[in-house]
């Protein structure tokens, strides 16, 4: 957006998060010559781009490459391994293995001019069915995550993959997870979806393509049970499902039908069925508020009800594809601009 910032000593913003949306305003705030520091709980920046997605998709280099010139050319501070989170609160996500410490969000809000809130998704969604903390069943984040930390040599061994592997979902994270379990030699791998690959969230395109690289699509079937022996997961249970009138998402409800229960065997187990957001408090706090889906709650100017704090990307929108998760952050940074020249 520029070769150098327009001008400097604009004030001091504090960006929670480093991922698409945190970088995004990062580099829009330091070519308005804003001093920036970036808090990220993981030990390097990048957020799902570099702990989740695959690269094929998402180009690793260009991240870092990018990241290393916000450092370099704008002289953004960078603090890793620290999360940030309301005073005296705590709860554990996915992701936290690396955190060194935390650091009071009270404090934060109080040391700079403004604050940007970009902590994306980092909890997965569970079935709620009997088995599932069984050994061999991962989220597709826990499962990914674990991946691309091996793949950064931030941990000794990729996470076990098993020869039979199913996976529970049709979203992106699960295309995602079946795919690299292909990649790390899983001999036979199942994508289960309780809809039809018409109604496939990461689109039937996206399927297709697995089919074609050996996936095994079973569509209209739900998980009902997670089946273990001495703890460690041996097979899924499923039910068979018919679709119904529309629910409140648009798509056909899907109905089980008794009677029709099957089990796959399977000695791991990949659950894909969404990621929640992960704001940095419980509760409302300093008068930062969640929605009923724990969604951080801003104005049409992306401003939270702390008027010098303000939230972007899927924090704020739940999970959204990158580009969207870009453009928030590109929207909150451009009113968080205006707020601060207008103080």
């Amino acid at each position: 957006m520029c070769r150098e910032p327009e001008s400097r000593g604009r004030g001091r913003v504090a960006i929670i998060g480093g991922g698409a949306a945190g970088l995004a305003a990062a580099g829009y705030l330091a070519c308005a010559g804003y001093e920036i520091d970036i808090y990220d709980k993981l030990p390097m920046l990048g957020g799902l781009m570099m702990f989740a997605i695959p690269t094929l998709r998402v180009p690793r280099d260009s991240v870092i490459e990018g990241v290393e010139d916000l450092k370099t050319r704008f002289s953004i501070k960078i603090f890793t391994r620290v999360k940030v989170f309301a005073d005296g609160a705590e709860r554990r996500d996915e992701g936290d293995e690396f955190v060194e410490r935390v650091e009071p969000l009270s404090r934060i809000i109080e040391s700079y001019d403004a604050v940007l809130i970009a902590t994306g998704i980092w909890r997965s969604r569970k079935l709620g069915i009997e088995g599932e903390d069984s050994r061999g069943v991962f989220t597709a984040l826990e499962f990914l995550y674990h991946v691309r930390a091996y793949e950064h040599g931030l941990i000794d061994r990729a996470p076990e993959c098993g020869k039979k592997v199913v996976v529970v979902g049709a979203g992106l994270s699960a295309v995602d997870a079946a795919e690299q379990a292909l990649e790390l030699g899983a001999e036979e791998v199942y994508l289960v979806y309780r809809r039809t690959i018409r109604e496939a969230p990461a689109g039937e395109y996206e399927i297709r393509r697995l089919i074609r690289e050996g996936v095994k699509w079973i569509e209209l079937a739900q998980p009902t049970k997670i089946v273990a022996r001495n703890g460690r997961v041996v097979g899924v249970e499923f039910v068979r499902m018919r679709l119904g009138e529309p629910d409140e998402t648009g798509r056909p409800r899907p109905i089980p039908v008794p009677g029709t229960e099957f089990v796959l065997e399977a000695d791991t187990v990949i659950v894909a069925v969404g990621e929640m957001p992960t704001p940095p408090i419980e509760k409302e706090f300093m008068g930062i508020s969640l929605d009923k889906r724990g969604r951080i709650v801003v104005d049409e100017r992306m401003r939270t009800g702390n008027e010098k704090v303000f939230a972007a990307g899927d924090v704020v929108t739940g999970p959204s594809m990158i580009g969207r998760a870009f453009g928030s952050g590109l929207r909150a940074a451009r009113f968080l601009d205006e707020y601060l020249r207008l103080r």
